[in-house]
């Protein structure tokens, strides 16, 4: 017999059973459906048996590594249902990246999806949904993974794990279709019933829900601009042969790494020259706004704009929108009562349009300096005049909101979005999200910078996360020019500091689950040496040795 510890009560079970019978039994406490569970702080998935007693607690959809793997889930039905509807076989397809809360997905060398394939690839869907069909698991020895793989033409699975590690690695299985994830997948497909999809560029969007409201599928919300930016970073990764991990793999085993370097840093910089003229072009923009989510490399960024603005005779000024906070007694509280330093009204609104307004019509301001340590406001004789050929530049999270900057002229305001818009994927149907480069390259640099632990970053990321849901990211859209400040070969470069900082987390501590997720998808990189980085890539801005002050 097993004795468990559920929901802070103790039973005995008897040998054999499963996490889904346990799942089910308790499925009554809990409002989403449950996915995972985890036993002493391990994550299981449902079809697995329980091995020893512990304790066990289960996952939902309503939080990050419940969505995950629904959305995983929700990816290879997809797939399944594309081969079932075209036929065997089916042309290439790629589950490209995000976009509005869904991924857009597109065949190789194939004309646009029509809205009858749409039609067929949804009935068919949710036809596997009705049927509630398991998904099995199958571990086998990497050697013959990459046979099977070379034999069904999937280069990029090849390529992925001829670098594996380990010696054996699992598959999934969806009736006769085979494929291979990172993470975990739902017990069957009848957990799957929240999804839409939509035409879109050629392919279409999986669309679905967020860990917020798991049962509901917002409505799709296309983001040309952001398109835009993602499509041409995937064509020149195409064209530089290094669109997934096993292809960088390849180039670093090769010894070609230093030639991807220096042309993806040379590419950046021609971008930044790019959005320096299109600034230049009308002489009315005054002000240039910058915003992005956390570790998008803003500062660097700002600093390399600088640079081609001054090769162009213009003079920037910066400013950081941060030094206009209200003292922090002022600052306002969040639902749980704590200070939103991310909030608009954090900020003291008044005194930043009209100090701007000031420096607009030429006359001299008093820039104030705001004291973290002390939380408040202070002047220290640093004073602006600005000349009718000079520009400021303004950097805040909220600078692509007009409400920050409402007395200002929209003419004089050129604004830029900056992130790191991951177009690097494990394979064709495993991306690596965006969310997560960002996140390791906070831990590099708060670690370095601030002192912080990858359990600090860690426990603190979603709470940064709903920020930029709420200040950033419905505002994308109206930037002027968007900026992708990932780079290709960057986490082979952040796993060497990224990996001791997450391996001193402890197997008791909440944070456990993610630093083993993170490890485990470090793993599939080579390790590079920064030595060959350019002292002013955005990349230095976080593993540090930047010729800035960042």
């Amino acid at each position: 017999m097993l004795e468990l510890k559920i929901e802070g009560q103790k039973k005995e079970y008897p040998d054999g059973i499963t996490y889904l019978e346990l799942a089910r039994e308790y499925q009554h406490c809990y409002e989403n459906d449950i996915l995972l569970a985890v036993a002493d702080n391990r994550l299981q998935e449902l079809g697995k048996t329980v091995e020893e007693s512990c304790e066990i607690r289960f996952v939902t959809a309503d939080c990050p590594v419940g969505m995950r793997t629904y959305r995983s889930s929700v990816t290879l039905l997809a797939l399944k249902a594309v081969r079932d509807v075209l036929g065997t076989p089916c042309a290439r397809v790629i589950v490209d990246f995000s976009i509005s809360t869904g991924y857009y997905i597109h065949f190789v060398g194939q004309s646009g999806v029509t809205e009858e394939f749409l039609q067929k690839l949804d009935a068919r869907m949710r036809e596997l949904v009705r049927e509630d069909i398991p998904f099995r698991k199958t571990s086998i020895h990497v050697e013959e993974a990459v046979r099977r793989f070379q034999r069904q033409g999937q280069t990029d699975k090849e390529h992925l794990f001829r670098y594996r590690r380990s010696s054996r690695m699992n598959l999934y299985s969806l009736e006769d279709f085979e494929d291979y994830y990172y993470g975990y997948l739902t017990y069957s497909t009848g957990y799957l019933k929240y999804f839409s999809l939509h035409r879109y560029q050629g392919g279409f969007v999986l669309q679905m829900p967020v860990a917020a409201a798991p049962k509901h599928v917002p409505p799709f919300e296309p983001a040309d601009k952001l398109f835009g930016v993602m499509k041409t970073s995937t064509e020149w990764s195409e064209k530089l042969c290094c669109s997934n991990v096993g292809e960088l793999n390849d180039r670093i085993a090769a010894g070609q790494i230093n030639d991807l370097i220096l042309v993806q840093e040379a590419l950046m910089e021609k971008n930044i020259g790019d959005i320096a003229e299109r600034i230049l072009e009308n002489p009315s923009r005054r002000m240039v706004m910058i915003a992005g989510p956390s570790s998008s490399g803003k500062t660097t960024f700002s600093h390399r704009l600088s640079v081609q603005l001054k090769a162009h005779g213009v003079q920037p000024h910066p400013i950081a929108v941060d030094n206009y906070f209200v003292n922090r007694e002022d600052s306002p509280r969040d639902e749980s009562g704590n200070y939103d330093f991310e909030a608009l009204q954090a900020l003291d609104l008044e005194l930043f349009n009209r100090d701007m307004q000031a420096l607009l019509c030429g006359e001299e301001v008093a820039l104030p300096t705001y004291n973290f340590k002390t939380g408040r406001r202070e002047y220290r004789g640093d004073c602006l005049r600005l000349r009718k050929d000079e520009l400021l530049v303004i950097e805040g999270i909220h600078c692509l909101n007009d409400a920050m900057s409402y007395a200002l002229p929209s003419q004089s305001k050129f604004k830029i979005y900056i992130s790191a818009l991951t177009t690097l994927n494990l394979d064709d149907h495993n991306r690596i999200p965006t969310t997560d480069g960002r996140l390791l390259r906070r831990m590099v640099r708060d670690a370095r910078t601030r002192g912080n632990s990858a359990k600090t970053t860690i426990r603190m990321w979603q709470s940064v996360r709903r920020g930029e849901e709420r200040n950033i990211f419905p505002y994308q859209e109206q930037a002027d020019a968007m900026f992708n400040s990932a780079l290709l070969y960057e986490l082979a470069v952040i796993k060497q500091y990224a990996e001791p900082l997450l391996f001193s987390i402890r197997p008791d501590e909440e944070e456990y689950q993610e630093a083993k997720r993170l490890l485990k998808f470090l793993n599939y990189f080579l390790g590079i040496d920064s030595e060959n980085i350019p002292k002013n890539s955005i990349v230095r801005e976080f593993i540090g040795g930047s010729c800035f002050d960042v």
